[in-house]
């Protein structure tokens, strides 16, 4: 029996990875560089620290920046364009069908618990959660199970009991290693890579209702 479902955060319920490759390619391509999606991608989903873009561009120029510039360049553009997002396709769908259901509803993410809060609050949605475990809960952030074992024990109930909703290969990993019931939903950023850990695949939220999703898991 499904009792609660959790949701990874970026780019799973808003779209900051696009956002902030879009960034990246922006600012690389003004010192005459390229960040493959495939390198950007391998990060996504884990901590913040495995992936230096910084110093990734200085070793494709040859040379040293000013940090600190690009820096405030990066967040500056990254506000521009996501402050006019919403939600993508089929989460507020699903958060009020989760609601109605009556399932437990929680949030594990691999970011700052101030980065979460800040976006959730903005899209108006920060009620739906029961539970949000963050970066700031753990040790060690997927690929590792521990986020999404504390949302579980955090929400009171079992791993199998629970839909988890990733959109890239280390939180699908997370959520699988801790038992959830493992949806992915790649973006346009993590379209790319390999999902080899998973129970099912979409396109958007939108594809399927959560009634139907939950009808294909307990018949499993």
């Amino acid at each position: 029996m499904i009792k609660a479902v959790v949701f990874d955060f970026d780019g799973t319920i808003l779209d900051t990875e696009s956002c902030e490759y879009n960034v990246l390619q922006k600012i690389y391509k003004e010192h005459g560089a390229e960040l493959p999606i495939e390198v950007w991608g391998e990060c996504i989903g884990t901590h913040s620290t495995y992936f230096d873009a910084h110093e990734y561009l200085e070793e494709q120029i040859g040379k040293k920046l000013d940090r600190d510039t690009i820096k405030q360049q990066r967040l500056d553009i990254f506000q521009e364009l996501i402050k006019d997002r919403e939600a993508l396709p089929g989460v507020m769908e699903y958060l009020e069908a989760a609601k109605q259901l009556g399932l437990k509803i929680g949030l594990a993410s691999s970011s700052s618990y101030k980065w979460v809060s800040k976006h959730i609050k903005n899209l108006g949605i920060e009620h739906y959660f029961e539970c949000i475990k963050t970066s700031d809960d753990v040790e060690t952030v997927k690929p590792d199970p521990t986020l999404f074992l504390k949302a579980v024990e955090c929400l009171g109930v079992k791993p199998e009991e629970s839909i988890a909703f990733e959109d890239s290969v280390n939180g699908a990993k997370a959520a699988k290693r801790a038992g959830l019931h493992t949806v992915v939903i790649p973006n346009l950023v993590t379209q790319h890579l390999t999902f080899e850990e998973y129970d099912l695949k979409l396109e958007s939220l939108a594809e399927l209702e959560l009634q139907e999703m939950i009808n294909q898991f307990t018949k499993q």
